[in-house]
């Protein structure tokens, strides 16, 4: 008997067909390093985080935001971009290439993928075409429509995380599940927190512990996503016909 009829028996009378043997896509060092792209993203962050800290003499790192490294005006900003926000956004945009292929719920995979690749690109476009002003700017009244978007930017860049997170939870599930709803409620309620100094910060009055109230946001996300990423790189991808 023709092998090509035979084969074509076994998905008739299976219903499957039979494994194929052909170039599969993404091949596992591919899917490897995007997930490790998640990782790296998280360490970025926060080194850079921390260097803009050390580098601009006037800020404080318990007391004010991030968002005010990028600020206009900040002494800080053009090596903040070149460090962080730019090559920040590109690695969690590759990271999202590896959460779509990754070996789980395809559909929750890949509504996991965009999520992120919207929470890459809204925040990439906050801080760079909405960036706020420095604290002097914003008592003196010199802030415009620029700093005005700054805080919705941020709100739906926060959406699109908290929304990433709850479907990536079920891609690991365990575990992870329950971290990640803890993680969650750490966010928000920390957000919160901080929110509620936004109006000092705006009349340039102290702001005591808002930016430790922020890192913890901050440092939390970065925390979840490498253990996301990690986990997704140990499972590999899913592999399929290559084109």
């Amino acid at each position: 008997m023709n092998p090509v009829s035979h084969r074509a028996e076994r998905r008739t009378i299976s219903g499957e067909m039979p494994p194929s043997h052909g170039p599969q896509w993404p091949n596992a060092r591919l899917y490897r390093m995007l997930c490790s792209c998640g990782v790296a993203a998280s360490i970025l962050y926060v080194v850079a985080d921390i260097i803009g800290s050390l580098v601009y003499s006037a800020y404080s790192y318990t007391d004010h935001t991030y968002s005010e490294l990028l600020a206009v005006g900040s002494p800080v900003r053009p090596s903040m971009i070149a460090l962080s926000s730019a090559p920040y956004a590109l690695l969690m945009m590759a990271f999202a290439a590896g959460v779509w292929n990754a070996r789980s719920a395809k559909r929750t995979a890949r509504v996991t993928a965009m999520l992120l690749l919207g929470y890459a690109a809204v925040g990439l476009v906050t801080g760079l075409v909405f960036p706020m002003h420095t604290r002097q700017a914003l008592a003196a009244g010199e802030a415009g429509l620029r700093n005005a978007m700054h805080p919705v930017g941020t709100a739906v860049m926060s959406l699109l995380l908290l929304a990433a997170m709850g479907f990536a939870a079920t891609l690991i599930g365990g575990r992870f599940r329950y971290y990640t709803h803890a993680t969650i409620l750490a966010l928000l309620l920390f957000g919160i927190l901080t929110s509620l100094q936004a109006g000092r910060m705006t009349a340039n009055l102290p702001t005591p512990w808002m930016g430790m109230e922020e890192r913890v946001n901050i440092y939390g996300t970065m925390l979840w996503m490498a253990i996301l990423a990690g986990a997704l790189r140990r499972r590999g991808p899913e592999l399929h016909d290559g084109p």
